[in-house]
């Protein structure tokens, strides 16, 4: 695409969001894909996910032949870039769409894409995720969920924590142990592409901090699954979850679009820096304040350039995978420090969420205690730190 394109697409893109930007639904809508907890507020993001799809602009650069559009990527990106200048809302098929949909084109068979991709664009076939287990944490490598071969068929025990969106999905993308032998704790691992309507599995509710719902833990009870929905061999699921999660950590490309959460910016919190009083005055006035709110504008300035930064090859050889390797936990971090310091300029009022008179509504108290959820999904802060020292600077793990 030549400037003049691009710039007449631009245009294009953002009157199409500026007449079909959903008005106030009148209910407190979710931030993100992981705080969607009533059929309201889901069903409102899907109508809205499916309207974005049928105009176009959805799964862009994903083929033409499974639902997607099949243009450059570019327009994808400016698509994306819109969507946050207009702070429409999220789409809601958040795993389907950057996690599953981008394996599935990667690795899966013909089968898999005619059978999956465009009900992913649609929003007709919600996507969840089972890695987490409640006794393991962050150690998925000693997922413990078994599944037995029988036939045509799997046989699933065990429980997944952590499911978002859990209780509206049709598929999961499952790890389970399919064998306890082998030379590591890895061997025993293999991956599906796993429905969620069969029997046996049961999506249960977690209430949040915040009064909210949006994760599940999963159980499974003799639930049998397809054996021709795993995807890759068995044994090799291992391998298949870790380019999973390159999807899912942005260090690899694919994704189908779309804004994945209704984000609290730095701007909004200077807006509120002007708003709020210290000592009578407006916070954004004390000297104190106005030096933590440098330290975080120029953080968040940095990250909005970082997307940038990854496509010139020269600024990137050092480390060229560290841009993209340490998205999730730059991301994560400043969104937490931001709603933290929301939180400080309130003094004493910060303490209120449900409440009259919490300033604007309690938005910034439910948004802090939501920003830790990002920290620990897809990976803590602390693993993402390992991650980055042993695979980008190379240091030992010891």
């Amino acid at each position: 695409m030549n400037p003049a394109e691009i710039d007449e697409f631009r245009v294009q893109v953002r009157a199409w969001l500026s007449d079909n930007k959903p008005a106030d639904p009148g209910f407190l809508l979710p931030e993100t894909f992981m705080e969607v907890g009533t059929d309201q507020q889901f069903e409102f993001l899907r109508d809205w996910q499916r309207k974005v799809f049928e105009a176009g602009y959805l799964g862009m650069s994903w083929p033409e032949a499974y639902g997607g559009g099949g243009q450059p990527q570019l327009m994808q990106e400016i698509v994306n870039q819109e969507m946050a200048v207009a702070r429409v809302p999220f789409v809601p098929n958040t795993i389907g769409l950057n996690w599953a949909g981008p394996l599935i084109l990667d690795m899966g068979s013909e089968a898999d894409k005619n059978r999956y991709i465009k009900n992913i664009l649609s929003a007709e076939d919600i996507w969840c995720q089972g890695f987490s287990e409640p006794d393991h944490g962050s150690d998925l490598g000693n997922a413990q969920v078994r599944a037995v071969k029988d036939g045509d068929e799997y046989v699933v025990n065990g429980s997944k924590i952590w499911t978002s969106l859990g209780s509206y999905a049709k598929y999961m993308i499952l790890i389970a142990r399919t064998s306890t032998e082998g030379s590591n704790k890895y061997a025993g691992l293999s991956f599906f592409l796993a429905p969620m309507t069969v029997s046996g599995i049961d999506p249960t509710p977690i209430k949040k901090l915040t009064g909210e719902y949006g994760f599940c833990q999963t159980y499974f009870d003799d639930a049998r699954i397809p054996a021709d929905c795993m995807l890759g061999q068995e044994g090799e699921g291992w391998s298949v979850a870790m380019k999973t999660l390159m999807f899912e950590r942005g260090a690899v490309g694919g994704q189908a679009g779309g804004l994945s959460m209704m984000d609290l910016n730095i701007n909004d919190i200077i807006e509120l820096a002007r708003r709020a009083t210290r000592n009578g005055q407006p916070a954004i006035d004390d000297p104190l304040t106005r030096d933590e709110l440098t330290k975080l504008v120029l953080e968040a300035r940095g990250n909005g350039l970082m997307g940038s930064k990854a496509k010139i090859p020269a600024l990137n050889q050092t480390y060229p995978t560290a841009v993209a390797m340490s998205s999730k936990l730059r991301g994560s971090e400043l969104k937490r420090k931001m709603t933290r310091f929301a939180l400080s300029l309130q003094g004493a009022n910060g303490a209120r969420y449900i409440s009259e008179q919490a300033m604007d509504g309690g938005k910034w108290q439910r948004s802090y205690l939501n920003a830790f959820s990002a920290t620990i999904g897809g990976g803590t802060s602390q693993i993402q730190k390992n991650i980055l020292g042993e695979r980008v600077l190379g240091l030992p793990k010891s």
